[in-house]
């Protein structure tokens, strides 16, 4: 099958669909790789050229990826402290009535258990949701 080129293209369509699988976009570049080969075979170079060339290109084309946006990896927020994510971080709410850092309120039509941030006082009236611990807000006092 090397022998006519046909390894070249068929390996390369097969990448590009398996790339449309997984979005990663490496497989794409290895698919760089492998149409590289193909040419290589149809300017009339020998197998172990077709695979310098493929190999080549496929590892330039990774690194190239690597250093790019779309290679670097995205580091996740943890999401009960992203805004983005809990549309409530950063919302006031009223807290009348403390017990040993922890307090009911009522917020958004229902009642919520709340806790103080570390190193927040109860000497406040109005707090600033700074975060989510499973069901409960955790606030800051409003400065």
């Amino acid at each position: 099958m090397a022998a006519n080129g046909l390894f070249w293209w068929i390996g390369a369509g097969a990448l590009v669909l398996l790339e449309l699988m997984s979005g990663t976009f490496y497989l794409l570049m290895i698919a760089l790789g492998f149409i590289a080969g193909g040419i290589a075979h149809l300017f009339g170079a020998g197998l172990e050229i077709e695979l310098l060339v493929a190999a080549l290109v496929a590892m330039i084309a990774v690194a190239v990826l690597r250093r790019s946006k779309l290679g670097r990896r995205i580091i996740r927020r943890d999401a009960s402290h992203d805004p983005g994510v809990n549309l409530d971080i950063g919302e006031t709410l009223k807290v009348n009535e403390w017990h040993e850092g922890r307090a009911r309120a009522l917020y958004r039509g229902a009642e919520w258990d709340i806790e103080l941030a570390p190193g927040e006082t109860e000497g406040a009236r109005l707090y600033r949701i700074t975060a989510f611990s499973g069901n409960t807000l955790v606030v800051a006092a409003k400065r």
